[in-house]
């Protein structure tokens, strides 16, 4: 392999940021061999550095493998599954299959900071829920077993039982990587909702604080989640549960507003050039602004009946500009003036942190509904407990973005999914939806797996919303790509070191797992390369060979296992003239002249300023 040939590690290198390169970009004088001094750095930070060994703040046992956990390169891939897609080539949907940790660590370098809105439903951690035990060093199958995940025959195993020392610090060991994972992928204005029960909620703000920072902590919703009932609680009738809301960063983030009811618009009833309004009372009980009004008959307002000053809801500036612009009235009652002003209608209105079931979420928001629309799509309850639409589109229009991408990496049953496809059916948006599943066992054989759950349910909801789409069905996405977690398509190469061992490229003459398919590989170098999962990929010949062509003809790469000059002079004839063209390491053979000449090639046709021109051309 030459010096200048692409490593797998290098379409993996910009996942998960790089905490000390960027302490070095703060604090160069802090770093030393490409260390950080941490005695530098406290110098350099002073008096905000905490040095009192007694100090604030959330740890348990196993804190210090999270935290590094979450710092860890995958070595994983996804691989396509086309068979359980919908629409795979037109959609912008993805259903993945595998754990979420793993998931959310290859999702980086293709969505970091892209997503506007996370909904996450974990485990509760009652103590029958699964809990996930990481650690992928071995092959998945047999990591789930001997982590006793699973038995031999493949089926979930793992519960954390609440008699366990370690019951708390279980459930922090499992959410707090793919918390810290989940984070570099909002978008700057982007929210996370998690919900969650008494059980966690204090451990979960904790962490929370501690992952995306106190001050970006936006609300605690409380959800009326159930109806009457409560005949077998020991103490107390339980009847909410909680959604907790961060922001990616709350200084950045655009106020909350959620869609206003019918009911509610009908007080708008008037409108003009500006918008809708309708005429209030200038006069404010709870005002503080006082100052002499005077009407069209020259009457002065300026005390009440009882000779108490009168306020008024805007500043006396402010109310004269009004006046001059159209914004204001006098209307004669009897003997008295009354002041008004147009009230407009604004964007829309705050959220509540209590979402009631009738007046919040409608009379389709608590949990048995969910279990209730389960049924309607599926004619059996398949699912324990499954969200309802309604609490989702509400937490979803909060970001008031209809063309985002919203991510679900405990996906359950696929709620969230429906939620977005909803959403786009009722006001045209453009949402597209990421989901994660683990493939967890079930007890029904038609769907052994919840994975298996999730896909058939956004198929059958998807092909209901189209169905009652009517004439806006034809714009509407109700498709996914489906994928699955697993093991790299390319022997042997760790994700902790910076280059392959060259006494294993030379043992390895092609680099490629047998039994992966093109496919397969070109998907794994799409994704390691940061081209999202939804991208446009167009499959045609060149010079006998598979290429494939992605991003409008800017990225080209191909599994060819024999490249010849044909298929480089193929690809050098390509229009538009792509950006970066991978190929396989492998597929040069020992031709090293061959790959030497086509990488000039395909330099020189990329401009002298252009820094990146060697890379041109790369080789995995």
């Amino acid at each position: 392999m030459s010096d200048g040939a692409w490593k797998i590690q290098e379409l993996a290198s910009e996942g998960l940021p790089d905490r000390a390169a960027e302490l070095g970009q703060l604090f160069p004088e802090a770093m030393t061999d490409g260390k950080v001094d941490i005695g530098q750095l406290k110098l350099l930070l002073g008096e905000a550095v905490e040095e009192s060994p007694e100090r604030y703040g959330l740890t348990w046992p196993g804190k210090r493998d999270a935290v590094r956990l979450a710092q860890k390169q995958s070595t994983a891939t996804l691989k396509p599954m086309l068979g359980e897609s919908v629409d795979p080539g037109t959609t912008k949907n993805v259903i993945i299959e595998g754990d979420n940790l793993e998931v959310l660590k290859l999702l980086q370098k293709s969505y970091f900071g892209n997503v506007k809105v996370i909904y996450i439903d974990p485990p509760y951690n009652t103590g029958n829920d699964f809990v996930y035990k990481d650690d992928f060093a071995q092959p998945m199958a047999e990591y789930l077993r001997v982590s006793g995940q699973t038995d031999e025959g493949g089926r979930q195993t793992s519960v954390n039982k609440e008699t366990s020392g370690r019951f708390h610090s279980d459930w922090l060991n499992m959410m707090y990587p793919r918390l810290a994972a989940a984070r570099s992928l909002l978008d700057e204005q982007g929210l996370i909702f998690i919900s969650i029960d008494e059980v966690e909620i204090s451990r979960l703000r904790l962490a929370c604080d501690e992952v995306f920072g106190e001050e970006n902590h936006v609300a605690d919703f409380v959800w009326h989640n159930k109806r009457g009932g409560g005949n077998d609680a020991k103490h107390v009738a339980v009847e909410h549960e909680y959604v907790v809301a961060y922001a990616r960063d709350k200084v950045r983030l655009a106020h909350l507003f959620v869609p206003y009811d019918p009911a509610y618009l009908t007080r708008y009833r008037e409108e003009d050039s500006i918008g809708r309004f309708f005429w209030d009372t200038f006069k404010r009980k709870s005002g503080k602004q006082y100052y002499p009004i005077i009407c069209p008959d020259g009457t002065v307002l300026e005390f009440d009946e009882r000779g108490n000053p009168l306020s008024w809801l805007r500043s006396e500036a402010r109310f004269l500009q009004d006046q001059k612009d159209g914004e204001v009235r006098f209307v004669r009652y009897g003997d008295r003036w009354s002041v008004q002003f147009k009230q407009r209608l604004p964007e829309g209105k705050k959220p509540r942190t209590v979402f009631l079931e009738e007046s919040i979420l409608g009379s389709q928001g608590t949990t048995s509904d969910g279990s209730t629309a389960m049924l309607d799509l599926f004619g059996s309850n398949i699912f324990d407990n499954p969200k309802p639409v309604p609490l989702l589109k509400h937490l979803l229009s909060f970001q008031g973005d209809q063309d985002s991408i919203i991510l679900d990496f405990f996906a359950g049953s696929g709620t969230t999914a429906n939620a977005v496809m909803n959403m786009n059916a009722e006001d045209g948006g453009n949402r597209r939806f990421i989901l994660v599943q683990l493939p967890e066992e079930t007890d029904n054989p038609e769907y052994p797996r919840i994975s298996d759950i999730t896909r058939e349910r956004v198929r059958r909801a998807g092909k209901k919303i189209k169905e009652e789409a009517g004439d806006k069905a034809a714009n509407l996405d109700v498709g996914f790509r489906a994928f699955r977690l697993a093991e790299s398509n390319f022997r042997n190469w760790d994700s902790d070191t910076d280059t392959f061992l060259s006494e294993e490229l030379d043992f390895y003459v092609d680099n490629i797992n047998s039994g992966a398919s093109d496919d397969d590989v070109v998907h794994e170098i799409l994704l390691k390369a940061g081209v999202p999962l939804d991208v446009d990929l167009q499959k045609m010949q060149v010079a006998g060979e598979d290429v494939y062509v992605a991003m409008e003809g800017l990225f080209v790469t191909s599994a060819a296992r024999k490249i010849s000059q044909e298929l480089i002079d193929g690809l050098l004839a390509l229009e538009p003239w792509p950006v970066q063209v991978v190929l396989l390491d492998a597929g040069f053979g020992d031709n090293d002249s061959l790959k030497l000449n086509a990488r000039h090639q395909f330099a020189s046709r990329r401009p002298e300023s252009d820094p990146d021109k060697d890379n041109a051309l790369r080789t995995v």
